[in-house]
Parts: C-alpha cells; structure tokens; sequence
C-alpha cells in the first residue's frame, strides 16, 4: 500500500501570454476549474497507474470538498481518511505562460490536518508500505507522520514543496527526499540545474540535511538522481507542453510506485519521466495525469 498524506485543492486556473504587470489588468485566454492539490495529484497518479493508495487529507463542507474527493475515488484512491472540517477546501490560483505556471495557494482546510489523523489513517499501516508527503498541510503533521512511517517500517518519500526549513527529525526520517530545480537552490544555495558540478553540490547538501537518497526534477532538463555516490541523469522526453501544472507530482507518484513493486531507482525514475512526459502535453492538474495503459503505450512506441 502507498499512503499519500497532503494536500487536496480545487484549481482556478488561467492561461495568460504574458504575465501581467504590477497593477494591470489582462484577459485571460482561457479559464477552467479543476481539481488538485499535490497530494490529491499524487494520490492521483499512483492509482492511474494501476497501485494501491490511501489518500490521507481534509477538505471542506462545500461543493468543493465533495467534488474532490468525489474525483479522487473516481481516478481509484481509497478515500476513507480524507475527512470534511469547517474550514473551506484548498484553493490554488495558477497561472499558465507558454506552458509554464506560477501558483498561489490558500490552504483552506489543509491546514487543518493533524496527527490524530495520522494516527487513524495509519492503523492498518505495516512494513513494507510506502508513504508520499509534501509540505502543503502543516509541517508538525508532516513531521510527526513521517516518525511514525519509520516506527512502523515504511519507506517515506517527501515532496519539499513549497520549500521551507526543514528540521533533522523530519529528514532523518526520510528515505527519498525529492525537491524540484527550485526548491533545491531554496533549502541548498545552489541551482542543480547549472552544470554537473552544482548537481553534485547540491545533492552533497542534501545529503547534509539527512536525506538517504535524492531525486531532482529539472523541468525540461529532465530530472537527477542520487543515490551513495551515483548520480545519474534521467533525460526527458521531447513533447509539446501543453501544461506544466502536476508534472512533478506525476513524476513523484509513479516513481514511488514503482519503487514498491520492486524497480531499482533508476528503473522507477525513468518510467516516471515517460509519465510526468505525458502530464504535460495535456491542461490541468490531476486530470492531465496518464493511466497505466497510456504510459506502457509510450513504452512499446519507443522501444
């Protein structure tokens, strides 16, 4: 089983051709309502590809709330721990220019998620099983989840995302730390992005904060990882973008996957880069991510 402890969002969403400046106002070339979160994406991603997940979150009372958990039980997420509360369902402001997106988050009834729920989501949890988080519900929950995933033999992948300080107990109790470009220079000082002499920089830092294992999505550049020593490239694949929004959250979700039917590192990453590939060519957030099917379409075309 994977668990998925994070966020859940309704998206608004806007494609722009150019970003407005300070105090104009643009219209929009298009607009659209979706769902996401990255938690709700990568919950998302690993049951399209065919896993077992139990999402673990909070949303509100509203439409909002029911529609997103309604959309996560459709793409095949166990949903039984993703409770309502008072405080309204997680919003994301995005902004699509030329595929690329810049997000504002206000993080409603994520906030609100505690170690109590960690506890109730985690009670038929045992060795073996996997646990995903990122940082957009509260970090003393992210923190307190991730101790009790090792206390009970889990495998505990974090997200950094948005990136933030992290404490030692956090990322001692880390097995795959898994920050995008941006997010590495944040907890690093360094763009692993630059050249092969700031990759391993970066990674060296990373493994300083306590991290076991590292991967780094790179955008177009594809992604890296890390493990001991070994620092590989996992190139990308030559697409049009459509939609950069949730590709990251793909990436993390099929790669966790894979890793929990037995790929070696490398394997996993590189049929999560096929994956997150797929995310982009299309709009939206959860609703961009592939099935399994379309993934092993790609696979056999290429081979």
């Amino acid at each position: 089983m994977i668990y998925v402890l994070g966020s859940i969002n309704t998206d608004f969403v806007a494609t722009v051709s150019r970003m407005p400046a300070a105090g104009e106002t643009m219209t929009a070339q298009s607009f659209s309502v979706g769902r996401g979160g990255k938690g709700a994406n990568q919950a998302a991603a690993v049951a399209r590809l065919g896993g077992e997940v139990m999402m673990i979150g909070k949303v509100g009372g509203e439409s909002f709330g029911v529609e997103a958990k309604a959309a996560l039980r459709a793409a095949g997420a166990d949903v039984r721990y993703v409770t309502a509360c008072e405080a309204p369902t997680g919003l994301a402001m995005i902004t699509v220019e030329k595929g690329d997106n810049r997000i504002i988050l206000s993080p409603g009834a994520n906030a609100m998620l505690s170690p109590a729920d960690v506890d109730e989501a985690f009670s038929g949890a045992k060795r073996g099983d996997y646990l995903i988080m990122q940082l957009e519900v509260p970090l003393e929950t992210v923190t307190y989840a991730a101790k009790r995933a090792k206390e009970k033999g889990m495998t505990v992948v974090l997200n950094p995302a948005p990136a933030v300080p992290l404490t030692e107990e956090l990322v001692s109790s880390t097995d795959i730390i898994a920050p995008n470009e941006s997010e590495t220079e944040i907890l690093t000082g360094v763009n692993p992005a630059r050249g092969d002499v700031e990759l391993a920089l970066a990674v060296k830092k990373l493994y300083a904060l306590g991290a076991k294992r590292v991967l780094i999505t790179l955008g177009g550049k594809g992604a890296a990882i890390a493990e001991g020593q070994n620092i590989a490239y996992i190139p990308p694949r030559k697409v049009k973008v459509v939609d950069t929004t949730g590709a990251g959250d793909t990436f993390i979700g099929a790669m966790t996957l894979r890793l929990s039917l037995g790929d070696d590192f490398r394997s996993a990453a590189e049929f999560a880069a096929i994956a997150a590939s797929i995310t982009i060519t299309r709009k939206g957030a959860t609703a961009s991510i592939p099935t399994l099917g379309e993934v092993k379409a790609v696979m056999e075309r290429e081979e």
